[in-house]
């Protein structure tokens, strides 16, 4: 990725026009184990669904502080951010156009993740579970490009 790819990825988000869609920024968070590459992946109960943790830029945020927000909110996980993996396009469930940008990330303190209302389940999963739990393809497609297939 080139530096003016990361320069344009970290401004601060333009100003909102609902027929672009929605503009959002999560992470991946990897993590190492003896037994191999673990994702942190969460379940959001109003849409019944396991995705990456990601939500919504807010006015003049910057995306890669969305990310780093974003994660911390629904993991209760503090991260340093790596680097900027993809900018994923789908619609929600409004069908709207939904713009995500995703960063590579690694755990820098662990808060204690508590259940709420938006997010009522965040874990450590293996490459191959991930791939089975996560809804959307575009989420198992971005999870085989950033981490590979996890098989020798």
């Amino acid at each position: 990725m080139s530096a003016r790819t990361s320069d344009r990825t970290a401004q601060s988000a333009p100003p909102a026009d609902p027929a672009a869609g929605v503009l959002a920024a999560g992470g991946i968070v990897t993590r190492a184990t003896p037994s191999g590459t673990e994702v942190m992946i969460i379940h959001r109960p109003k849409y019944d669904d396991w995705s990456f943790p990601k939500g919504k830029v807010d006015p003049g945020e910057e995306l890669s502080a969305t990310a780093v927000r974003e994660v911390e909110e629904e993991t209760a996980l503090r991260c340093a951010l790596g680097e900027h993996l993809a900018r994923v396009t789908y619609h929600d469930e409004t069908d709207r156009p939904k713009h995500v940008h995703y960063w590579r990330m690694s755990v820098v303190d662990d808060l204690g993740f508590t259940p709420g209302r938006e997010v009522d389940d965040a874990r450590w999963v293996g490459l191959d579970e991930a791939r089975r739990l996560l809804t959307r393809q575009a989420d198992r497609d971005l999870l085989t490009a950033t981490c590979g297939t996890g098989r020798p």
